[in-house]
Formats: structure tokens, C-alpha cells, sequence
């Protein structure tokens, strides 16, 4: 039996090598836009090497993936191979029918995998044709119908124009977006949190009112993030359906939400490997203590991880890597960060690819891995995180692959760049007047991911123009440097007697000098042209006149806040201080402000603000443009500009301003169907002296009130209603029991 097993393998052997043939030469049939070497090299055939029948098949393969050819034989015998082919013809022109708009043309001419002057593979028109259909549907045309037919230039049928018959139909709008399910959040707060809105007649700008396939799982993609850092740890998007009433365009979508318990965070330890010296790491303690026993939030998880990155760097460690084991015990969840030593991988090279408008040394900037740079998993997720935070792509993928050697991965970054421009509106009417604004932004302004952002907002007695340009990443050093112009116009001529044109040119940066701590000095060169009538005050005339003014600008900012999108912890302070460097009337300007937040429950968050702020004059008097004023906000109740001294019937604002407020957002009052968010407040403050006349400035005295707020849904808009009891003023302070606004965004 073994002799008979070992006679039959010889055979096989033997029966395969005598199928193998050696090639001496090659010959093609059918080419005329193809070399015969051009196939050689496409095919990677080579003479006096022996081919079998399953390595012609190979060949044949690779001269079909160029796609140069609709049909491909072959006959090899007395060592000679034939292959004949029938060449595809040659795309001359694609034709977009029923496109009209130029920029939608060359987006789709982009994505289609058929191009002119390449070969036409009448495969790929079936795929192309679900490329149309995906790209009108990202635009809400959800009924879009596309054909294709080929038009032959000629009678040899070489070359022929590709047309794409195209009927868009209408778009579908989203007339109406539900929450069901156990979601416990209420709805407004949900539908701020996504970023699909619903139609309405006013919104005739925003692109987030048509049904968009990826917008929506964007949408599940952020409420899930919010539940999450609610500490909603097993939270569920279930579904997400889409609904059309009446066979109409207009979309019901409904999400469907299982939130679940929330999880506090009971234990945070580390696991660090022997190689590392453990102390180092001890610093994690403080954080480890702060958030044992609150609420889990992956932002927590970041934050800590973050600062192990940081203590890395700071000891120059290599090859660290780090895992997280999350342990649920009940409602709690057992915290474990592993630090150990991974393999010794270099990144080779970084390559990129998909970005034909923006710049490569804007993908890199955001890259916290680089040529040389030990591999890390989690460097390489922040870095696509940090990616895709700047809002100008619409995909961001990585894949590493094998270097020259076994220790060396090459890292390939793929990016599908997104249009970049954004167009918003508002409006807004109530007990103050009305105000319009416009605003025109890009966010990858020449393709070197600069933000770009032009406004004009206008009031019954004033009018902004502005226009400033920011880099969120300068130099690569993860600094935000910015500039700006702006001129406000302010016409209180029937009210006051005077009119002043304040334009500004500023110039600064913003960057995290400390854990987050952040730090923002700057320029600013302005020029204040104040006319006046004869009605105006005396010492308003005196005033009159054109004046310039350098200062040198810095804040400081702690903000240790859950998360800057409604917060519901935590806390920011800031400072900030402005030094005259040259002026015609120099005075030194300081603000602080301070806000705590702290969650009592699901629906029930409160927060305390303070606010301070002084103008002092170096030389002369301050000037009356940057006397200050009581914002609105800090102090409801009364009339916005009608507190603080008087000059001859006239507000002209004090040197010195401060407030405390006290809110609370109150749990549901009202049914959820009335889309009605209502909180209390408690507010004072005072607003006093006038240093040109110290009698003007004698009304010191705090101010204080007591109310509700309310902010509802309407068709019309959202609408926000403030009711106020005043409890403390001066008398010459206007008080306002009521107050509302309607606004809204295009």
C-alpha cells in the first residue's frame, strides 16, 4: 500500500510538470490602443520561464483588473502564448442630464468610478449609477432616478460619451422628529442635541431640515455620546425610522431610545507593568478621587487617559501602551487603566490619500503619530479623533501595513474631503426690538484648514460688520492664533444726541499653558469717531472727537467643566485684563467671571455665576464707548442699558459693574408635548460710578430680582419668556416685569 501511494505521488508530479510549458515568445491579437508591451508588463509575463495552465489563468486575471479590455483569450502551445483581446472603448465625454448646479457636477465627476478620457467598463455602470443615487440622497433627494445609456463617437466605436439621465424628484423634509421609548431625557433637551432639525418655513438656509442617511447616524452617534456622559452606561439606540405621511416628502424620523440605569464610577486603579517605575504614575491619584462615586462619562475615561499621555512624555517612555477594563458590579462600574510595554514598532512612513483640496500638512498637524515615533493605538485614535473634529472631511480612516522591515509599519491615513462653507441666518423680535444677523463661514479656507468668518448683525440702533480669520492648529504647535475686523455702529442720535463708529483690528492666540488651564494675549488697534447734536449732554460734547487707541489684551481661563455643551458640572473661572500700549484717552479695563454647575438630578441642574468688571482712566475721564453696562442676562428684571448713573436723562454706564446670579433648571412642570424648558433665577447686582462727575455716579445701590424663565417651541420659532419680580433698585433704574423674544436660525 505505501509503495502504491508513493508511485502515485511521482505520477501527479510528473503529470504536472509535463503540463507546465516554457514560453519563448509572446503575441497579441486585437490591440490597437495597447502595447504589446504595455500587456507584457500588465500581465508580468516572462519569457524562458515555464507557465502552466493555472498560471495563464493568472495572467489573464491581471489583464482584466486593468480594465482595459471587455473580452481576453489565450492559447499557448509550441511555447508560444496568444492572447487576443477585445479593447474597451475610451470615455470621451460624461454627460450629467437634468444636473444643472457646476458644483454638484464636479462632485459627482469626483466619486464615480468612470472617467473621462479611461476606459469604459460597462460593470462599473451599475455601481456608478448607486453612487448618484447615494449622493442626491445625502442632499434629502430620497426619490432620485438616474439611467445611463452610451453614446458611440464614430463607427469603429473606439470612444463614446457616457450620459446619466438624472430626475432628482423633490426633497424629502423632516417635518417632525420623535423620541420614544425609555429615554428619560426630556425631548428638548434631545433635539439639542442632534443635528437634524425640523422644516420650518423660516429655515430656508439650513441643510439639516432634509432626511440625510448619514446625518442621521450622526445623530444616534451624539446621543449616545450624551447619554453616555450622563452615565447612561448600557444605553441603546435601538432604531431610527424614517416615515412619509401620505406617500408626501415630508419625513416623520423617530428615534427610538432603551437609556437604561446610570452607573457611578465606585473604584479607579491602575495595573502598570514591572518595567516602569509605578511612581511616576502617582499623580493619577487626584483624579482617581474626584471621580470615585460620581456618574461614569467616557470624558472622564479621556481625561484621565490624557494625562497619562502626559506623564509619558514628560518621562520619555517608549513603546507604552495603555488598555481600559471597565467592571460593572450592580449600578457601579470598577475602573482598571493597564500601562505595559507593547511591541517595539517604529511608524516607517505616513501616507495620505482622498484630499485633493486640502493641504497634507493640515492632516499632519493633527497627527500625534509621525515618521519615527513609536506606534501607539491610542495616539493613532486620537489623532483620527482630532481629525474628524475639524469638521472638514466627511470620512476619516486609518490602516497600518508592513514596513521594509518587521519592526517598521507604514501608516496610511484615507480622508473624503466634505464641502466646507456654511451660510447661517437669525432673526430675532421682542420687548427689546428687532435684531437680524447673517454669517458666512469656512472652515478650510485655501485648503489650509484656516476658519474663515464674515457677520453682520443690526439692531434699531446699531450695526455690526465684521470679518475674522483663525488657525486652530499654527505652526503644528496645537495653538489657536487668530485675526480680525470689525466696525460697529451705534446711533443713538433721537435718544441720546450722539453717534460713535468704533472699528477694530485685532490680532492674538489661545493655548493650554497648563492642564486646563488656558492662556489668550493679543493686539488690538482701535479708532472711535464720536458726533453729537445739540441735544446731547454737556459733558458728552466734551467727549466728541476722533480717538485711537493700542492695547495689549490676556486672559486666563480654568475650565473644569464636564463638558462645555451644556455642562452639568464642574466649574470655569476666568480674568482678563486689557493694558493701553498707546492711547489718546489710555485706561485699563478687568473682567472676572465665575460659574459653578452641579446636577441634583436627571432634570433639575443648578449653577451660580459671578461677574465683575472695572474701567479705570489713566489720564482723563473713560471714554463713554467703553464705559460698561450690566449685560441683559446677568441681570433680568430690568430694562437692558436703563441701570446704573444718569447724565442728564441719559445711562452712560459706570466704571465699575458686578452680578451674582443663582439658576436652576427646573424638572417638568408642564407636559413634555409643550416642548417647554422652565427655570428660576435669582439675580443681583450694581452697577456705579461715573468718574468725569461724581454725582452722576452716586447711585450705588444693589439691584436684585427674583423669576422664571421660560423657552418654548413654537412653529414660529422658539420663544423665550422671562418673568421677573424686582426686589431692589435705585430710582432711577427702569424695571421690566416681562420680557420675551422670538429668534431663531436659518
Amino acid at each position: 500500500m505505501k509503495n502504491f501511494l508513493y508511485i502515485i505521488f511521482f505520477y501527479f508530479i510528473l503529470l504536472t510538470q509535463g503540463q507546465a510549458e516554457v514560453l519563448k515568445k509572446f503575441e497579441v491579437k486585437g490591440n490597437s490602443r495597447i502595447s504589446t508591451e504595455t500587456l507584457k508588463v500588465y500581465g508580468e509575463i516572462e519569457l524562458n520561464k515555464d507557465y502552466s495552465s493555472d498560471d495563464i489563468n493568472e495572467v489573464i486575471k491581471k489583464l482584466y483588473d486593468t480594465k482595459f479590455f471587455s473580452n481576453i483569450s489565450a492559447n499557448f502551445s509550441n511555447n508560444i502564448l496568444t492572447i487576443t483581446v477585445e479593447e474597451n472603448p475610451i470615455i470621451n465625454t460624461i454627460i450629467l442630464d437634468g444636473e444643472k448646479s457646476k458644483k454638484f457636477k464636479k462632485a459627482i465627476l469626483d466619486i464615480i468610478s468612470l472617467k473621462e478620457n479611461s476606459a469604459f467598463v460597462e460593470s462599473d455602470i451599475k455601481k456608478d449609477i448607486e453612487l448618484l443615487k447615494s449622493f442626491y440622497k445625502s442632499l434629502g433627494f430620497y426619490a432620485a432616478e438616474v439611467e445611463a445609456r452610451s453614446q458611440y463617437i464614430g463607427q469603429d466605436e473606439k470612444r463614446l460619451n457616457l450620459i446619466f439621465t438624472v430626475n432628482k424628484g423633490e426633497k424629502y423634509k423632516i417635518s417632525k422628529i420623535n423620541f420614544i421609548g425609555d429615554k428619560k431625557i426630556k425631548f428638548k433637551r434631545l433635539r439639542d442635541v442632534i443635528a437634524s432639525e425640523e422644516a420650518k418655513f423660516w429655515k430656508f438656509i439650513s441643510k439639516n431640515i432634509y432626511l440625510n442617511t448619514e446625518r442621521i447616524e450622526l445623530d444616534k452617534r451624539l446621543l449616545k455620546n450624551f447619554y453616555l456622559s450622563k452615565g447612561y452606561y448600557n444605553v441603546e439606540i435601538v432604531s431610527s425610522s424614517a416615515e412619509s405621511k401620505n406617500k408626501s416628502t415630508e419625513i416623520e424620523l423617530t428615534y427610538s431610545i432603551n437609556a437604561g440605569e446610570r452607573y457611578r464610577i465606585k473604584k479607579l486603579s491602575t495595573n502598570i507593568d514591572p518595567v516602569f517605575d509605578s511612581s511616576i504614575f502617582a499623580g493619577l491619584k487626584e483624579e482617581f478621587t474626584s471621580f470615585a462615586g460620581e456618574f461614569y462619562s467616557p470624558f472622564k475615561i479621556q481625561k484621565i487617559l490624557k494625562k497619562i499621555d502626559k506623564i509619558v512624555d514628560q518621562n520619555e517612555l517608549q513603546f507604552v501602551q495603555q488598555t481600559v477594563l471597565e467592571t460593572v458590579d450592580g449600578n457601579n462600574i470598577d475602573i482598571e487603566f493597564k500601562i505595559f510595554e507593547g511591541p517595539k514598532i517604529q511608524i516607517e512612513r505616513v501616507n495620505i490619500f482622498g484630499n485633493t483640496v486640502t493641504s497634507d500638512t493640515v492632516i499632519r498637524s493633527e497627527l500625534l503619530l509621525d515618521e519615527g515615533d513609536p506606534y501607539s493605538k491610542l495616539k493613532l485614535s486620537k489623532s483620527i479623533s482630532e481629525l474628524k473634529a475639524r469638521n472638514i472631511f466627511k470620512k476619516v480612516q486609518e490602516k497600518i501595513v508592513d514596513g521594509s522591515e518587521k519592526d517598521l509599519k507604514i501608516l496610511e491615513i484615507t480622508v473624503e474631503e466634505k464641502p466646507t462653507g456654511e451660510i447661517a441666518a437669525g432673526a430675532g423680535v421682542g420687548t427689546e426690538g428687532t435684531s437680524f444677523s447673517f454669517t458666512v463661514q469656512e472652515n478650510n479656507y485655501l485648503g489650509k484648514g484656516l476658519m474663515v468668518d464674515a457677520t453682520l448683525s443690526a439692531s434699531e440702533e446699531s450695526l455690526r460688520g465684521g470679518l475674522t480669520m483663525s488657525n486652530p492648529n499654527f505652526n503644528y504647535s496645537g495653538n489657536l492664533v487668530y485675526g480680525g475686523l470689525t466696525s460697529t455702529n451705534n446711533d443713538k442720535l433721537k435718544s441720546s444726541g450722539y453717534e460713535n463708529t468704533i472699528t477694530n483690528l485685532n490680532i492674538g492666540t489661545k493655548f493650554e499653558q497648563y492642564e486646563d488651564l488656558y492662556l489668550t494675549p493679543g493686539l488690538d488697534l482701535s479708532f472711535d469717531d464720536l458726533r453729537v447734536d445739540g441735544t446731547a449732554s454737556e459733558k458728552l460734547k466734551k467727549q466728541a472727537g476722533e480717538f485711537t487707541e493700542f492695547n495689549f489684551n490676556y486672559g486666563l481661563e480654568m475650565d473644569k467643566r464636564d463638558r462645555s455643551f451644556m455642562p452639568t458640572s464642574g466649574s470655569i473661572v476666568s480674568f482678563s485684563q486689557s493694558l493701553p500700549i498707546f492711547s489718546d484717552q489710555p485706561s485699563l479695563f478687568n473682567r472676572f467671571s465665575f460659574s459653578k454647575y452641579h446636577g441634583f438630578s436627571d432634570d433639575v441642574i443648578g449653577a451660580i455665576k459671578f461677574y465683575g468688571a472695572t474701567i479705570t482712566a489713566l489720564d482723563d475721564d473713560v471714554r463713554l464707548s467703553k464705559r460698561l453696562n450690566l449685560p441683559s442676562r446677568r441681570l433680568r428684571g430690568f430694562e437692558s442699558g436703563k441701570v446704573g448713573p444718569v447724565d442728564q436723562g441719559d445711562y452712560v454706564g459706570g466704571n465699575y459693574a458686578t452680578a451674582l446670579n443663582l439658576e436652576a433648571q427646573l424638572p417638568n412642570l408642564l407636559p413634555e408635548a409643550t416642548q417647554t424648558d422652565v427655570a428660576a433665577f435669582v439675580d443681583l447686582g450694581n452697577l456705579w460710578s461715573v468718574d468725569y462727575d461724581s454725582s452722576a455716579g452716586s447711585s450705588s445701590k444693589i439691584r436684585s430680582s427674583v423669576g422664571v424663565t421660560t423657552q418654548l417651541y413654537t412653529p414660529i420659532g422658539p420663544v423665550n419668556f422671562v418673568l421677573a419680580q424686582p426686589i431692589s433698585q435705585a430710582d432711577s433704574d427702569k424695571t421690566q416685569t416681562f420680557k420675551f423674544q422670538i429668534g431663531t436660525s436659518f
